[in-house]
Formats: structure tokens, C-alpha cells, sequence
């Protein structure tokens, strides 16, 4: 028999935002991992600059008391990757999510798949940048009630204008165990790039029938995959 150890299971989620979002994009999945035991942790991302971004998660994640899944949608994606070397963190969760390797020019990746409409609704004005109030509800929220949709419109979060130039230093994914989630009717990332890159991360992955916020509009789904990454196990020999 292994005398290695079995790793123990991560008791605390730290969930990180995207751009145009806040941390009550999370707020439909942080009951269900409440009830499951977990102690959960939204971070509120300045969406200044990539640095920012890290910095607020990397407090966050000083705060936790052992394992920790780092959980990060859309944008949080690049967050994660930078800051999932942290110590504390056992698995790396992507929902819908940029996955950059080291240095990698993102913008020169996704270019290489189709483009989502959402791209064409950023409004810019002195020096940070929003989604239109139509894209934001057709593209970016498709499929979540539209009461809540113009809930999470009202509290966007704008965005530095030159925020995705940023670029790595670290891949975390490359070291951490990685779990993805894949949004099939996406219009503010092009699906096809969500798998490519969690096959490049050889990452656990689910596909979810879902817009951009998946979180919203399937928060079990979300969940379940979280606590997954918790415990330490993979539906796909993922890994």
C-alpha cells in the first residue's frame, strides 16, 4: 500500500469576479456551498489593473485557515491563474473563464475564435469601460430573469480601459488541480475557446447549457463542481 497520504479536503472557497460584475455575481452559489460546510469568501475586485485584481485576492486568501479553493469567472480567470500559486490554495476552479498561460498575449488567443457579440456593446468614457445596458441584458446575462439582470447591470463594475492588455507572470494551472466549467450558449466568450483551454489545463470539466453567468443561471451545477474541487475528485480523469 502508498503510504502517501489522501489530500485534505479544502474547507474554504474564495470566489473571485469578472469584469462587469461584482462579488453578488456569486451570491446564488455561496448558499448551496454554505450548506455543504464550506466557508465561503466573495472577494470585490477594483478592476483597476490585473495587480489590483491579485492584490485583493491574495488578501483574501491570507485570511483562510488551510485549503482553499480559488474559484474565478470570466476575467477572475487571469486573476486566479496569477494568484492560484498562493499557498493556501488546493484546486483552481474556472467558470467561463480566461485561463493565460506565462506572458501570453490573451488577446492574440481569442482572436484565433469567433467573436463574441458582447464585444461589439463596451462603452468607453475617461479611461474605464462598461457594457451597454442592451448587451449587457442580451449578452453578458442571457438566460438569468430579467429583474435580476438589471440588478447585476446596476451594480457593474467598470473596468480599467487598458485592464486585459495585462499579462502573467505565472500559471498556476500548470501546478494546481483545475476544474472547468464550459457555458455552451456563451456571447461573451466564444465556447469553443472555453474548452481549448480547459484541455490545455487537462482540467475536470463539465458543460453547462448556460450564458456567460453561469453562476447565476445554474448555481448547482456551479456548486457542485466547487465542492468537487473541495473534496479533490474529477468526473473525467481530468486532473
Amino acid at each position: 500500500m502508498s503510504d502517501v497520504s489522501p489530500p485534505e479536503p479544502a474547507r474554504n472557497v474564495v470566489l473571485v469576479h469578472g469584469a462587469y460584475a461584482d462579488g453578488s455575481s456569486w451570491a446564488d452559489v455561496i448558499p448551496i456551498l454554505q450548506r455543504a460546510g464550506l466557508n465561503a469568501t466573495a472577494v470585490q475586485n477594483p478592476l483597476t489593473s490585473l495587480a489590483d485584481d491579485v492584490a485583493a485576492t491574495r488578501r483574501a486568501l491570507d485570511r483562510q485557515d488551510g485549503p482553499t479553493v480559488l474559484a474565478g469567472h470570466s476575467w477572475a480567470g487571469t486573476v486566479i491563474t496569477e494568484a492560484g500559486d498562493h499557498p493556501n490554495v488546493s484546486a483552481l476552479v474556472y467558470v467561463a473563464a480566461r485561463a493565460p498561460d506565462v506572458g501570453e498575449d490573451y488577446a492574440a488567443l481569442a482572436a484565433k475564435y469567433p467573436t463574441p457579440p458582447a464585444n461589439a456593446g463596451l462603452v468607453h468614457h475617461d479611461g474605464f469601460a462598461q457594457l451597454s445596458e442592451e448587451a449587457f441584458l442580451a449578452d453578458f446575462a442571457g438566460g438569468v430573469d430579467e429583474a435580476r439582470a438589471r440588478a447585476l447591470y446596476a451594480v457593474q463594475g467598470p473596468i480599467a480601459g487598458d485592464l486585459f492588455k495585462a499579462r502573467t507572470t505565472t500559471a498556476a494551472w500548470r501546478d494546481k488541480p483545475c476544474y472547468y466549467s464550459i457555458s455552451t450558449l456563451d456571447r461573451t466568450t466564444a465556447p469553443e475557446l472555453e474548452r481549448f483551454l480547459a484541455q490545455r489545463m487537462h482540467a475536470t470539466t463539465i458543460e453547462v447549457e448556460s450564458s456567460h453567468l453561469a453562476m447565476v443561471t445554474h448555481p448547482e451545477a456551479i456548486a457542485d463542481l466547487i465542492l468537487k474541487a473541495a473534496q479533490g475528485t474529477n468526473q473525467n480523469g481530468g486532473g
